[in-house]
């Protein structure tokens, strides 16, 4: 199975997923219309797109409900304009549902969080169009390039 989230910067929420028993976690592009777009355009805010994870699971291994649960404790839900340091379009929050039932869990639980805080939650709920896997280069970005990952945790706030 698959699922798309879009969670601010994408190498940030590509390791937590791999912990809780996804397959395999892909960065990318999805939201937009341009066909097969660049790092740099979507940085940009020229195509529409967020930065995206697309996840691969086995539903004996994790539940898709366990995966908005992951989701949402690792994003700022409350940021309308993008996450922690990364402020734009492409890096706000969006859950791409596939069927009725991601729409339907997603729902339930943006609907729990803003009822438990008394706050807006800013996540977008689009059905799934597309998704553009990014260059190569961002991909596994945490294990490539571990001490450049840690600084950016720390710089964007994610980590303490």
């Amino acid at each position: 199975m698959k699922a798309y989230f879009a969670g601010g910067c994408f190498w940030c929420v590509t390791p937590i997923y791999k912990i809780y028993g996804v397959d395999k976690v892909t960065c990318g592009y999805s939201g937009g219309d341009e066909v097969n777009p660049t790092y740099e355009e979507v940085k940009s805010q020229r195509t529409g797109h967020r930065e995206t994870i697309a996840l691969e699971y086995e539903e004996d291994n994790v539940t898709y409900d366990k995966l908005l649960d992951i989701y949402l404790a690792n994003v700022d839900p409350f940021d309308k304009d993008g996450q922690f340091i990364d402020k734009g379009f492409s890096y706000t929050l969006a859950i791409y549902y596939q069927n009725e039932k991601e729409l339907n869990l997603a729902q339930e639980k943006i609907k729990q969080l803003e009822e438990s805080t008394g706050k807006k939650v800013y996540i977008a709920l689009e059905p799934f169009k597309s998704f553009y896997e990014a260059e190569e280069e961002h991909q596994d970005y945490y294990l490539k390039n571990p001490e450049a990952f840690e600084k950016e945790m720390v710089e964007s706030g994610r980590r303490g």
